[in-house]
């Protein structure tokens, strides 16, 4: 008798993507968000680190002085980030535009809240300057590596060994923080900065021995 008076209390289990399915959530957002500046900074970064290698590359097919080299590095430099700004900042301003005009079309925006909500979306000049100078902190990467080489040879292969670890290293951070496979973003992005070194010697190689 008292076994069929016994209370049984069945307590649900908890099943795991209840207990970590916000955490999960949670993590996927950050990473997505993170990988919105990340790979804005990782691009521009190697946008500046093969744009000025290749130009110095392409100088240096042609021209042995090494002062010739670093102007053209250095003008490659001060182009591209002012290039990378200007576009950033009409690029931002046209995205803030677009939201704006949706919010308003979904009546999202009250008038006397327009101003606060505005100050919610992407900065135009913030993204800008961090555009520059992730450009302008990949392209010193050459500069540097060329600026205090005598030999000519010596010159291009120390370009060419910096610039790969440099590539290397953009290609490794940029996997690390974005959860993304390490060797696969690695030689992507190490392969894509040798083709264009390459193309850049090798084309300005056989304009300047054709004489033109």
């Amino acid at each position: 008798m008292s076994s069929q008076n016994d209370l049984h209390i069945v307590v649900p289990e908890e099943k795991p993507e209840q207990k970590y399915g916000q955490v999960s959530i949670e993590e996927e957002i950050d990473y997505s968000q993170r990988g919105q500046w990340l790979r804005a900074a990782v691009l521009g970064a190697t946008d500046g680190l093969v744009s000025v290698a290749s130009l110095m590359m392409g100088v240096g097919a042609v021209k042995e002085d090494v002062r010739a080299m670093i102007l053209t590095g250095f003008a490659g430099l001060v182009a591209g980030a002012c290039s990378m700004a200007i576009g950033e900042f009409v690029s931002v301003c046209s995205q803030r535009d677009v939201e704006v005009a949706q919010m308003k079309r979904e009546k999202r925006i009250p008038r006397n809240e327009e101003e606060s909500e505005k100050d919610t979306l992407p900065n135009p000049v913030q993204a800008a300057a961090a555009s520059a100078i992730a450009f302008m902190l990949g392209a010193i990467i050459p500069l540097l590596a060329a600026a205090f080489i005598v030999d000519h040879k010596v010159r291009l292969g120390v370009v060419v060994a910096t610039v790969t670890m440099a590539l290397v290293a953009f290609g490794w951070i940029g996997a690390f923080l974005g959860k993304s496979p390490v060797v696969k973003s690695c030689f992507r992005i190490l392969v894509g900065g040798w083709v264009a070194m390459a193309i850049t010697f090798g084309l300005t190689k056989w304009i300047g021995s054709t004489g033109l």
